[in-house]
């Protein structure tokens, strides 16, 4: 069957074939490559309707048929690439429908940096935005589950995420939002395809209720598996069908619409920066600076500290001439203090207040109560941004560092696969010194930055991945990892999802029981398995070694 021909008779948007597009979209931020038969651009919900009815009608006799959705590509687990179609919603589907100050509602497409000018203006925020923010989607953050900075004070997406329009296996349009009882019910007493959704999925929750609630990661952010923990609660009473598709990587369908709760954008803030020494003193540190209830508590080591001052012409097409030459220009204060020893971590502490004097205040008393640890700090001037002022070369450095990495260092080549991992931050001290032993271990040369706050880790290796030797590190070493994060409670993932790069691990992490779970809801709403397969819970580690790039 020639795939684009069949399609384009009950398709509006563009379909493409052409080797270069293919080649293209074979990637994301990830370590993988699927090259697509066929790109749609879907002008709307009714063409991503009309493709799922089509992939149904053909998978018996075409079982590869498949649907991936993309927005921006800025996923690192592999999530945004496929096989067969796959339908990028950025190009058409990216609407701004409206903004107030406390919600919005906009299509998946949309990208961050454009809503967040539009929420700017009218006072608002939605504050999970990841450090992709320049390059992001919103439908990617929510198929994310997204965090980043501003998720100790603020939490993840799924806080924020109202009601979703989603294209289910059956290729009609759902509204999903939280029900009260009464309304799930109502729900439930349908007899047509929603209503047996409600039923099963509800019956599962029902009947596994204290095995899944028990299950739900002991860390302040999360984004593996399904968060079946959140659906249904007993205790409120409320059924919310939107807490499966927020971080669902578009497996169980395919979000057309989005409805979002925004906060109040605060117009202050300041920023305390540390420089260690080593990791030792974290133990005393990280509990006086949650003490001080700060907005953000972000990291990042030497290393990404020397590749960013190595590769500091690559800022410029990044922040442009003017934001650049200012940036040169705050480096000589950085300079001066690194004549005195390079650290091995750098700590950013950064407060919120309703004024310039209220933050000044935070950030002097933590200042003094942390002056032993060397911290200075920068306040940022009258109603200035946190990436403005003073404070902007090291947000430069902790937001930038992965495209840096990604784009100049030639020899060896990004690869993110134990880059995401989060546990409990009082753990730190201990944990911090047992994996940069295992990173030693395998010869790993890896930048760590991270949400200290929230004990949130982003481990970069730079490793030639065309050397089989190299590659032979992957497995074990994501494994040991893998073990050292849950012997402290942690989880595998705090943002990035499964995808290809962290899917097979589930059941390290959750057991068979609860993976059977996650297993059946998949397959109760995907039967055929036709929305983004190989990705989390039927990912399978041989597929996705046997898909690393081969070319970067």
């Amino acid at each position: 069957m020639n795939i684009q021909e069949e399609l384009a008779k009950i398709f509006k948007g563009e379909l493409d074939v052409s080797e270069e597009s293919r080649e293209f979209y074979s990637h994301d931020a990830s370590l993988f490559e699927l090259k697509p038969e066929v790109i749609g651009f879907p002008k709307d919900a009714e063409d991503i309707k009309n493709t799922v009815k089509f992939v149904n009608q053909y998978k018996a006799q075409y079982p590869e048929l498949s649907i991936t959705p993309r927005s921006r590509g800025t996923d690192m687990s592999g999530a945004a690439i496929g096989q067969s179609i796959l339908l990028d919603i950025s190009k058409y589907m990216n609407k701004l429908h409206e903004v107030t100050d406390t919600s919005a509602h906009v299509q998946p497409g949309i990208l961050f940096r454009d809503f967040d000018k539009a929420t700017e203006e009218k006072g608002s925020l939605l504050p999970s935005y990841p450090a992709s923010r320049d390059m992001a989607s919103v439908g990617g953050m929510v198929n994310n589950n997204s965090g980043g900075e501003k998720s100790l004070e603020y939490g993840k997406t799924d806080k924020y995420v109202t009601e979703l329009k989603v294209v289910l296996s059956d290729g009609n349009e759902y509204t999903l939002c939280p029900l009260n009882r009464d309304e799930l019910n109502a729900k439930m007493g349908q007899d047509d395809f929603e209503g047996n959704l409600y039923r099963q999925t509800f019956e599962l929750l029902e009947a596994n209720y204290d095995e899944i609630q028990a299950a739900a990661p002991k860390v302040s952010k999360d984004s593996t598996g399904y968060h079946l923990w959140n659906v249904w609660k007993r205790d409120t009473g409320i059924f919310d069908l939107t807490q499966l598709f927020v971080g669902g990587q578009g497996t169980l369908g395919i979000v057309t619409d989005v409805k979002l709760r925004l906060v109040k954008r605060r117009g202050h803030s300041g920023l305390l920066i540390l420089f260690l020494k080593s990791t030792t003193e974290l133990g005393q540190l990280i509990p006086k600076v949650l003490e001080s209830k700060p907005a953000t508590f972000e990291s990042f080591d030497d290393q990404t500290l020397w590749l960013s001052i190595r590769f500091m012409p690559s800022f410029l097409k990044m922040l442009g001439p003017v934001r650049f030459i200012k940036l040169l220009l705050s480096l000589v204060t950085t300079g001066v203090q690194l004549l005195r020893g390079v650290p091995k971590l750098i700590l950013m502490v950064e407060f919120n207040g309703e004024s310039e004097a209220e933050v000044r205040q935070k950030v002097q008393e933590l200042h003094r109560k942390l002056g032993k640890h060397r911290a200075r700090y920068e306040i940022n001037g009258f109603e200035e941004a946190p990436t403005e002022g003073k404070s902007e070369k090291f947000w430069v450095m902790r937001r930038y560092s992965f495209q840096i990495l990604r784009s100049k260092v030639k020899d060896k080549h990004t690869a993110p696969y134990i880059d995401d991992f989060i546990v409990p931050p009082e753990h730190l001290p201990e944990f911090l010194p047992q994996l940069q032993a295992i990173i030693k271990k395998y010869k790993l040369f890896a930048t760590i930055a991270g949400h200290m706050g929230d004990g949130n880790f982003h481990v970069i290796p730079l490793m030639k991945i065309e050397d089989p030797a190299e590659r032979a590190k992957l497995e074990p070493s994501q494994r040991e990892v893998n073990e050292l994060v849950l012997k402290y409670g942690g989880s595998i993932s705090g943002e990035h999802n499964d995808g290809m790069v962290r899917g097979p691990w589930l059941e390290q992490m959750y057991g068979v029981s609860m993976l059977g779970h996650m297993k059946d809801i998949k397959h109760l709403y995907d039967p055929q398995n036709i929305f983004n397969p190989k990705k989390k819970t039927d990912a399978d580690w041989d597929f996705s070694f046997k898909h690393i790039r081969e070319h970067f």
